[in-house]
């Protein structure tokens, strides 16, 4: 039995969505105590509770402290089968968090299968679905053929969004005989992201409710935007979206496409950065803040976004020797790594901002 603190490291809810994720795929289970216990309403909240749920109807799992509030969670794994399975967070609750611990258990399952999710899908302390579409899940492609659609925007308080997830794997955990044989053929999707590279181009979503349209709050977004990344001398590529939603909303992803192979975008990374509205924050301040962002990632001339480092973490931790260079080692970042190598063992290295993994003999 694997024990974890809640309240090590940044001591938040990445703790239990990594442990889940990882608890499902290596068959280990878990106890975790002091959920979230540094923070200002400690206890699993509706989207940590709908992610146990979730993964105990995937991987045939028994749990005790599975409720929102709870401080404490038992979670003992069975074996991963893919169903066909709605995940409702009841709020707006964010959806890209609940991802964070269901996409690595998915993406290696049995068989293909579908998740809808309802909730938020742009809200406040979370990376936006668009981000999580556009920058975090081409990474974990290698593995899986995955399809994202949104169905339905939910801004914060009502939710009510709703996403489709459709995942055929590529490898399937339930065909090899241990967990070992299982992350030796992972090596070969070791990757490497070392050098930023050329930037070939920006693209991106700004997105609104339809009451914001008559005051082009979308474009407002997009253009502010624009502006302060003009002078990069590249295309520049922003979508603008409204949408029939139950709360009024707005925000805007945006994402850069580099290379290191002569502009083959086949060869590309991404990264990327988001910015979300509010009552009484100009559209401009949105987009231009998404903008900053993403020209301190570029500035600093590293391929991983600090956001992204954290949701890489787990999958670097299973395809070694793999290497990143960070923009910034987060207190998130430091705890996945103590996470998964509870149930991994001591498989990384960090020298300055590089994070690699080595193959444990």
């Amino acid at each position: 039995m694997i024990l974890i603190d809640g309240n090590q490291g940044e001591g938040g809810g990445q703790i239990i969505r990594t442990a889940l994720a990882l608890s499902c795929l290596t068959g280990k289970p878990f106890k975790a105590t002091n959920i979230r216990g540094g923070r200002e309403n400690s206890g699993l909240k509706a989207q940590h509770v709908a992610a146990i749920k979730a993964l105990k109807k995937f991987c045939n799992a028994k749990t005790d402290g599975d409720e929102i509030g709870s401080k404490k969670l038992l979670f003992i794994p069975g074996k991963i089968t893919a169903k066909n399975i709605v995940v409702d967070v009841g709020t707006a609750g964010s959806m890209p968090i609940l991802l964070q611990a269901i996409i690595l258990p998915c993406i290696f399952a049995n068989k293909t299968h579908t998740i809808t999710f309802i909730g938020g899908t742009d809200v406040s302390n979370s990376a936006s679905i668009d981000y999580f579409h556009y920058v975090i899940l081409p990474y974990f492609k290698q593995l899986a053929n995955i399809e994202l659609k949104i169905l339905k925007r939910g801004y914060y308080p009502k939710g009510q969004g709703k996403i489709e997830l459709t995942i055929k794997p590529k490898i399937k955990l339930s065909q090899y005989n241990n967990f070992e044989d299982f992350l030796t053929e992972l090596q070969q999707y070791a990757f490497q992201a070392i050098q930023q590279g050329k930037l070939i181009q920006i693209k991106g979503i700004s997105h609104a409710s339809i009451n914001l349209e008559t005051a082009q709050v979308a474009e407002r977004q997009a253009t502010a935007a624009e502006q302060l990344l003009k002078n990069l001398g590249v295309p520049i590529n922003i979508r603008v979206e409204y949408a029939q939603t139950e709360s009024k909303g707005s925000g805007i992803t945006l994402w850069a496409v580099c290379t290191t192979q002569k502009n083959d975008l086949a060869k590309s990374h991404i990264f990327g950065a988001d910015a979300l509205g509010e009552q009484g924050k100009p559209a401009e301040l949105v987009g231009s803040e998404a903008a900053q962002q993403l020209l301190e990632t570029l500035n600093s001339k590293t391929p991983i976004d600090a956001h992204l480092a954290d949701n890489l973490m787990p999958l670097i931790a299973l395809c070694r020797p793999s290497e990143i260079v960070v923009q910034q080692i987060t207190p998130h970042t430091k705890t996945n790594i103590a996470i998964a190598e509870k149930f991994l063992g001591q498989c990384f290295k960090i020298n300055g901002k590089a994070i690699s993994t080595v193959v444990l003999n």
